[in-house]
């Protein structure tokens, strides 16, 4: 990475990257961040339950629960209880993530394109690059080791966050937007990752009906239906179809999020505009897939037994696993960085005057947490036993060092943080809006998903 900072080169009054967004955003922000936190410290919880009992003398015990089958199999639903935590509990979680993804398109900051731009850069960044290190890497096991060059892709928000908790680092508003954008951006990347290049054979007729579910729930939400019994039984029969086709059952999540509008509309004489669906939902879901759906899927997912260190040596031997830990570690890192360093450098921007490099390395790293999603690829990557036992390993030495490197460099610039968070929360005249978010226009005004009277359906 060069050492040349491009905002000693910008003009006087040149844009800012990473700079403060609205008030209203980083409210929002704030609360889901607490949410996820407490789900991170849960997915922690789960991570440590699993490795423990997979390696006691019961691991016998967590491979038969893990491998117990249930479900219908008349509808082709009797699957594994870890299949059900991966293709159902997950799919709460992608439809979180579209419910996200919208709202900060359609009522979010994102919804100006030049804020948007930075986060999805890097998100893309952060995944090309980590890919590329992969195949670099793993290619030298042959055969199939290739397949799983998009296991390092993926950034675990609620993992990032767990770290940030536990070294207790006061994040400023800017860098905690910044990797929740980027984090969410990756997650609908890599669901596209997964539906093109890890679905097994395509079935055109269930998929077809799957979608054709999808608008059915497409037109109630968007009428405001909000009655368990109607939308329950239409996400469900979605999923199902989607299942059956052949995608991956987690893409139908990210297109019943995408469906339900962000914006409640104006109409004469009726109420004003403001949030809609897409709010509620993720309020009421939101805790269930952090509390839930993914401690219980990482529950499943991350019981390798890894034999001891000679088992771990063994593991970490094997190409897949290095490239993974290398994909992690050095490609999210120089992803995320460089692609922020070159969209500064291309549009003569400068870094916030608050913030250094090293803090937008300091969140690189934290992208390099792929812990949930990367499981998911892996297990869809390869067929092999021993070899998934070893992404596993691979996954989870990745994330551990970029987490331990992450909160080194952000523990050395706590100082610096603890500073802007306390500007950030100064109100001197207590109007409920710190004093450094005054200023930023339309962006403040309302409460959070609010619109212009007279706009559309989101």
């Amino acid at each position: 990475m060069p050492h040349t900072d491009p905002s000693s080169s910008s003009p006087p009054g040149a844009p800012e990257i990473l700079s403060r967004g609205s008030w209203r955003e980083t409210r929002r922000v704030s609360e889901i961040l607490r949410q996820e936190t407490v789900g991170g410290a849960l997915l922690l919880v789960a991570t440590v339950a699993a490795l423990v009992w997979a390696n006691s003398p019961a691991a016998d015990a967590y491979a038969a629960l893990r491998d117990l089958e249930i479900g219908p199999e008349s509808l082709h639903l009797r699957l594994s209880v870890g299949a059900w935590a991966a293709d159902g509990l997950l799919a709460i979680f992608f439809f979180v993530v579209g419910l996200e993804l919208k709202r900060e398109f359609v009522a979010g900051d994102l919804r100006d394109p030049r804020r948007a731009a930075l986060p999805i850069l890097a998100a893309v960044g952060g995944m090309a690059v980590p890919a590329v290190v992969y195949v670099v890497v793993a290619s030298r096991a042959g055969g199939d080791a290739v397949d799983g060059w998009a296991i390092p892709t993926a950034t675990d928000i609620a993992f990032a966050l767990a770290v940030l908790a536990v070294i207790a680092t006061h994040l400023p508003a800017a860098l905690r937007t910044f990797l929740l954008t980027l984090a969410v951006v990756d997650d609908l990347l890599a669901v596209t990752v997964i539906a093109v290049f890890y679905s097994d054979e395509v079935h055109l007729g269930p998929l077809l009906a799957s979608l054709g579910v999808i608008a059915l729930f497409t037109v109630a939400v968007q009428r405001r239906v909000r009655a368990w019994w109607v939308l329950l039984p239409l996400a469900t029969v979605a999923w199902a179809l989607m299942h059956a086709s052949g995608v991956h059952a987690t893409v139908a999540g990210v297109l019943l999020g995408f469906t339900v509008p962000v914006l409640r509309s104006a109409r004469a004489g009726g109420p004003e505009a403001g949030p809609g669906l897409a709010e509620h939902f993720e309020h009421r879901f939101r805790p269930l897939s952090a509390g839930v759906a993914v401690p219980v899927f990482a529950f499943f997912a991350a019981g390798v037994t890894v034999g001891g260190l000679d088992g771990l040596r063994s593991a970490l031997s094997d190409p897949v696993a290095l490239g993974i830990v290398a994909g992690l570690v050095i490609g999210k890192a120089v992803g995320i960085t460089g692609t922020t360093w070159l969209v500064a450098r291309f549009t003569h921007a400068r870094l916030d005057p608050d913030l250094r490099w090293l803090d937008v390395l300091a969140v690189g790293l934290l992208g390099g947490i792929g812990f949930t999603v990367s499981l998911l690829i892996g297990d869809l990557a390869f067929a092999d036993a021993a070899r998934v036992e070893h992404v596993k390993v691979g996954v989870l030495a990745g994330s551990v060092l970029s987490a331990l490197l992450a909160s080194a460099l952000l523990r050395a610039r706590n100082r610096a943080y603890r500073r802007l968070e306390e500007l950030e929360s100064r109100d001197a005249d207590a109007d409920g809006v710190p004093d450094v978010f005054e200023g930023h226009g339309a962006l403040d005004d309302g409460p959070a998903g609010e619109a212009p009277a007279g706009s559309g359906r989101g």
